[in-house]
Parts: structure tokens; C-alpha cells; sequence
């Protein structure tokens, strides 16, 4: 599924994020920058020792930022390291933190000239944000961002599986 949103693409795939050839992939880190499950072990795996070389420069990130590193083995030039929220119930203000971590990573790779970049649909795996309400906030800050900024031509969401997919697909349509 792919839209047209002022001179930007914004794209919905299923698929595997570290086969990405967009400038740069999103790495859904913890706050340590060390590695783990998910989409952020396999980043890791797939792009070898030099990233997490980087990240332990780098130190660690707050929730709701984002910090840069290169992308070793990867096809994608950078991995943005962003830390979404663990979700406790959606009063400690996780939405607010969700939308932050999506659009540092889009501050930060437009302040280093990229023009793509690939999302997974970050805090709904083992952080437990609610898939609807995630997809949501992801969309709704992509889909503002390209209104408002031309600096981004694509954002690209690659979602591991088809439920997954499916709800950014529906979260979507009720947005454009």
C-alpha cells in the first residue's frame, strides 16, 4: 500500500526490515542501545559488530529519542536507534513518547540529508503498546510530518507480519 502525501510517498510493506535499501532503517532499541529481541537482535545480527561498536560509544538513548549510527552489513547507509515506551496502560504518558521516538527519527535523518527511511511498528512487540493505537500514532506523525516538511521523500513501514500489516493498513485508510 503506498500513498502520495504532499511530495513524499508514505508506503505500508510486509516484510523484513534489515533488506531495506532506504537510506536509513529504525532500530525499536532500548534505552541501553545493547541489543535484544525482536526487530532490534535482528538489526544487530544482520549488520554485524560495527553497529553495536557505535551504540556503545554512544552510550544509550532516552525514551522517545533517537540517535544514529552506521549501518554495518546492511543494505540501508544508517540505523536510527529510537526507544519507543513500554506500555503501562497508557497512562504514563506513552502516546506522547511513542510520537516523539517517530519523529526524532524523522528530525534526525532529515538533519543528515537522508531522504528515506523505514519504520517497524515500534513498542508493539515485546514493549506490549496496543497494535491499533500504535499504528495510529506512527501513521498520524508520518502522514503530518510529509504535510508539513518536503525534506523526506519516502517513509516506508515494513511490518513483520500480516496482522501487523493489516492494522497499519485499516489505521491508514482512516487517515487519508
Amino acid at each position: 500500500m503506498e500513498i502520495r502525501i504532499n511530495q513524499g510517498i508514505l508506503a505500508l510493506v510486509e516484510g523484513d526490515i534489515t533488506k531495506e535499501e532506504t537510506d536509513a532503517i529504525v532500530n525499536a532499541a532500548n534505552s541501553r542501545l545493547m541489543g535484544g529481541a525482536g526487530v532490534d537482535g535482528a538489526i544487530h545480527r544482520a549488520g554485524g559488530p560495527s553497529i553495536m561498536d557505535e551504540c556503545r560509544k554512544i552510550g544509550g538513548c532516552p525514551t522517545g529519542q533517537a540517535v544514529i549510527t552506521t549501518a554495518g552489513n546492511l543494505k540501508a547507509e544508517h540505523v536510527i536507534h529510537t526507544v519507543g515506551p513500554i506500555y503501562q496502560g497508557g497512562t504514563k504518558g506513552e502516546a506522547d513518547l511513542l510520537r516523539s521516538a517517530y519523529l526524532s527519527s524523522l528530525k534526525l535523518a532529515a538533519a543528515r540529508g537522508l531522504k528515506s527511511i523505514a519504520f517497524p511498528a515500534i513498542s508493539t512487540g515485546v514493549y506490549s503498546y496496543p497494535l491499533a493505537e500504535a499504528a495510529h500514532i506512527a501513521l498520524k506523525t508520518a502522514v503530518d510530518y510529509l504535510r508539513e516538511h518536503t525534506d523526506i521523500k519516502a517513509i516506508r513501514f515494513v511490518l513483520f507480519d500480516r496482522r501487523t500489516y493489516d492494522a497499519f493498513a485499516a489505521e491508514l485508510k482512516k487517515l487519508v
